[in-house]
């Protein structure tokens, strides 16, 4: 049964709807930098929960102002106090919101300005494709604050940057910027203007995809990443079988094969 989004539920995210399947889902706390508190993370686990089920095709995920996101609300973090037990369960409802954006099945293109620093190079590593601009910064401060990384950095960020990068960010904050974080991995994509902008055609392009082989593209892969080679192989002939015998499929095919598609062509 199909879901509904309301979005009067949300406080700490702005969702906006586009009649093409796209949503723009905005952290909206820009006077904390778009921190992440606990509040923002629980609407986060709610929202990618039901998107997958209410006919969301493609989700921009964005940060109101001038930063994407500054990392976890440590002013929270501090005034809560909380024991061991209780910033353990925190830990998990970040893995929860997290892995429903990896795993979930609907694109998730993150637009990238300004701070993308600890928790926020997290979230941004749980998206799909991830466009910066020229403002945009990652960097991961843990060890300066005397804390550790609890939202995912040694899995995600570590498949992105490599172990030895990944320890170096934490011990040193080192900060990575412009091309420089193109070429580790951090983003797929620099811009000279509007990240956002290049976000959303990004977002609308992968949403004319069929919903399933978005599904099979934005969960199998990671799924098989955490695999052994031959469970993998075996995964991806019984995904592809599915998939690739889809009926939504036939038109397209029909229309490569009688030559009215378009072909792929090399950059001019």
């Amino acid at each position: 049964m199909a879901l509904t989004i309301d979005t009067a539920r949300y406080t700490n995210l702005a969702l906006v709807e586009h009649d093409d399947g796209v949503w723009v889902v905005s952290l909206n706390r820009p006077a904390k930098r778009n921190a992440l508190d606990i509040d923002t993370i629980e609407e986060l686990v709610e929202f990618f929960s039901t998107a997958p089920r209410a006919g969301v095709r493609a989700v921009v995920l964005a940060g109101a102002g001038d930063h994407f996101c500054a990392g976890l609300d440590l002013v929270e973090h501090h005034d809560e106090d909380r024991s061991p037990a209780d910033f353990m369960h925190v830990c998990l409802r970040w893995h929860e919101a997290f892995n429903k954006m990896e795993y979930g099945g609907v694109p998730v293109i993150a637009a990238l300005q300004g701070a993308v620093v600890g928790g926020g190079l997290e979230l941004a590593s749980s998206a799909h494709i991830r466009v910066m601009d020229q403002t945009a910064y990652f960097a991961l401060p843990e060890g300066q604050r005397g804390l550790f990384t609890g939202g995912g950095a040694t899995i995600r960020v570590t498949d992105l940057v490599g172990k030895s990068r990944m320890i170096d960010m934490m011990l040193t904050g080192r900060v990575y910027q412009g091309q420089e974080a193109v070429d580790l991995g951090l983003a797929q994509y620099i811009v000279e203007g509007s990240s956002f902008d290049v976000a959303m055609d990004i977002a609308r392009k992968t949403a004319q995809n069929l919903p399933l082989s978005n599904f099979a593209i934005c969960s199998a892969v990671s799924h098989m990443q955490n695999m052994s080679a031959m469970d993998a192989a075996y995964a991806e002939s019984v995904v592809a079988g599915v998939v690739n015998t889809q009926p939504a499929a036939r038109a397209r095919l029909a229309a490569f094969a009688d030559k009215s598609a378009a072909r792929v062509r090399p950059n001019k």
